[in-house]
């Protein structure tokens, strides 16, 4: 299936910013690549991954299946016990995380 017809199954994505120092923008988009395949291989319902950056934050924007499926990565060891852990040392707050669907 291509990256287009994944992308209109898309019901909802999970937007997660995180402040950074821009001296660590290069660590953090090591950090990204090195769990993209993890996402979508071990994660029920991942469809998509985006890394966006601003002189400010970074955005991790993941596609699913569904709403539910969103919120199930959150409790995910995954996302608790490997992508935070590797993030925490680059980025100076707590995530900011919403939920969205797709119209």
């Amino acid at each position: 299936m291509d990256n287009k017809n994944k992308e209109q199954m898309t019901t909802a994505y999970l937007q997660i910013v995180l402040k950074m120092n821009s001296s660590n923008r290069g660590e953090l988009t090591s950090t990204y690549h090195k769990f993209k395949d993890l996402f979508r291989e071990q994660i029920k319902g991942a469809k998509t991954q985006e890394l966006l950056f601003s002189d400010e934050d970074i955005q991790l924007l993941y596609g699913f299946d569904t709403y539910e499926d969103a919120e199930a990565f959150l409790s995910t060891e995954l996302y608790n016990n490997i992508i935070l852990v590797a993030l925490k040392p680059l980025i100076s707050n707590n995530p900011e995380i919403k939920i969205y669907h797709v119209a």
